[in-house]
């Protein structure tokens, strides 16, 4: 992966996620990310 194309990604990641929190709230980011902590954690235990 070029840097161009590592900085695109990161540049969509970060829209999506300012569009994302601006219409539906913050609410439901954090939904996300403490289902996120859980995914991380159940697969940590398998490693």
């Amino acid at each position: 992966m070029t840097n161009f194309v590592a900085l695109m990604v990161g540049i969509f990641i970060v829209a999506a996620i300012v569009i994302d929190m601006v219409l539906f709230g913050p609410d439901h980011m954090i939904f996300l990310l403490r289902r996120m902590e859980e995914l991380i954690e159940w697969l940590a235990f398998w490693r």
